[in-house]
C-alpha cells in the first residue's frame, strides 16, 4: 500500500517540478552592480559596467551592449567573458578612419547590426549615427555632422544633421531608420543612395491621432523603434507615453498602448487604456508580443499580441537592484534596453543597477 501510494504522487511530484521549470527567473548577465570601467577579458558577471543601455544578439553569437556613459561597446562571448569592440571609454567625438576601439564616442545609446554583419552605433549626443565596418573594424560616421540641427533632407546622411538619436533599426528593405527625438521625427536612410528624408513626424511635437496616415502627422518624442515579422513599425513615444504602430503598407498609424497619460495603471486590462511614465524601450518578439521599458516605473512590461492586454514581466515599479529569481520581486532601476533573445529570452539593460539581465 505505501508502494502503491508513493507511486501515486509521481505525476502530482512531475507536475510540479514542470510548474518551477516553467516559471520566470531573472538573472545577471553582466555587471557587478557598481558603476565603473569594464575589466576587458572578465568574466562579465564579475566585472562593473557603466550604464547598459541598447543590447542585441550579434551575427557572432555574442551579446553585444551599449555602455550609455561608459562610452563604449561591449560583447559577452559564449565563454561568459566580456571584450570591449568600440570606444576608449573616453567622451568625446573622433577615431573616424581609425580602429573603433580608439575611438570617443559621447553617451552611445543604441546598436544594431546590417545584413552584412556591419555594426551602427546611435552615438548620441555627438548627433550621429556611427558604423563599424565588420572586416576592417574601422569606423566612420554614416548620418549627422556632429552638431544638432534638423536639416539635409534628400542629400547624404552624413552631411545632415540630426538632433539626439536615440534608437536605430532596419527595416525589411534594408533601410536604416532613425529615432531622431530633438526634432519630434523618425528619418530614414535609403540603402541604394545612402539619402536621408524625414519618414514621419512634422518636426514639431504633438497628437497622433489613431488611423492617421504617417505623413504630416506630428510625433511627441518618437523615442525607440523596432520592426514586427509582418514588416510594421513599432514606436514608443517618451513624451506621448504611447505606443504606436506604423502600417507602411497602407501608410497608417494605429495606437496601440497608452492613454498619454503618465502613470502606472492597466495591468491585466487593454493596452490601450494603461498609462505609462516615460517608456525608452521597444522590443517585438517573434510571436508579436510587445516588450517596453517602461523607464520611470522601473518596470519591463509585455502587450500579448493575441488578446492586446497589457502586464508586467519585471521590476516592482519600485527603483532597486534585485533580487534575482522571481523577476516579479526583483526591483530595476530605469532600464533602457530590451531585447528578445532567439530563445525567446528577455534581455534587459538594467541601466542605473549597471546590470545587463535575463528573464528566461
Amino acid at each position: 500500500m505505501k508502494l502503491l501510494a508513493r507511486l501515486s504522487l509521481i505525476p502530482f511530484l512531475l507536475l510540479s517540478f514542470a510548474a518551477a521549470a516553467a516559471r520566470p527567473m531573472i538573472s545577471t548577465v553582466a555587471g557587478d552592480g557598481r558603476q565603473g570601467p569594464t575589466s576587458d577579458g572578465a568574466l562579465a558577471t564579475a566585472t562593473q559596467v557603466d550604464n547598459p543601455f541598447g543590447v542585441v544578439r550579434g551575427p557572432d553569437g555574442a551579446l553585444w551592449f551599449c555602455q550609455y556613459t561608459g562610452q563604449v561597446i561591449t560583447k559577452i562571448t559564449a565563454d561568459g567573458r566580456i571584450h570591449v569592440v568600440a570606444g576608449n571609454g573616453k567622451k568625446g567625438y573622433s577615431g573616424d578612419g581609425g580602429p573603433a576601439r580608439e575611438a570617443n564616442f559621447n553617451l552611445p545609446h543604441e546598436l544594431r547590426f546590417d545584413r552584412a554583419g556591419n555594426l551602427f552605433i546611435a552615438d548620441m549626443q555627438n548627433h550621429a549615427v556611427r558604423r563599424v565596418d565588420a572586416k576592417t573594424q574601422v569606423i566612420t560616421t554614416v548620418a549627422g555632422t556632429g552638431q544638432p540641427g534638423y536639416t539635409g533632407d534628400g542629400g547624404p546622411a552624413a552631411k545632415a544633421q540630426l538632433n539626439q538619436p536615440h534608437s536605430i533599426q532596419f527595416g525589411p528593405d534594408g533601410s536604416l531608420y532613425i529615432c531622431d527625438i530633438g526634432n519630434n521625427v523618425i528619418r530614414r536612410i535609403d540603402p541604394a543612395t545612402g539619402h536621408i528624408a524625414t519618414f514621419a513626424g512634422t518636426g514639431k511635437a504633438g497628437p497622433t491621432p489613431d488611423g492617421s496616415p504617417i505623413a504630416g502627422t506630428p510625433l511627441a518624442g518618437p523615442r525607440s523603434l523596432d520592426f514586427d515579422v509582418a514588416g510594421n513599425l513599432w514606436l514608443v513615444t517618451r513624451a506621448g507615453n504611447q505606443v504606436l504602430k506604423f502600417d507602411l503598407r497602407a501608410g497608417r498609424i494605429h495606437h496601440i498602448a497608452g492613454t498619454g497619460a503618465k502613470g502606472y495603471t492597466g495591468d491585466g486590462g487593454p493596452a490601450r487604456d494603461a498609462t505609462f511614465n516615460g517608456p525608452k524601450g521597444i522590443a517585438v518578439a517573434a510571436n508579436g508580443d510587445v516588450y517596453l521599458a517602461d523607464t520611470e516605473n522601473h518596470a519591463i512590461r509585455m502587450i500579448e499580441a493575441k488578446t492586446g492586454i497589457i502586464r508586467t514581466v519585471a521590476g516592482t515599479g519600485e527603483k532597486g537592484d534585485g533580487p534575482e529569481g522571481d523577476p516579479l520581486q526583483c526591483k530595476l532601476a530605469r532600464p533602457h534596453g530590451v531585447f528578445i533573445d532567439t530563445d525567446g529570452s528577455l534581455l534587459i539593460g538594467d541601466s542605473e543597477t549597471h546590470r545587463l539581465r535575463v528573464v528566461k
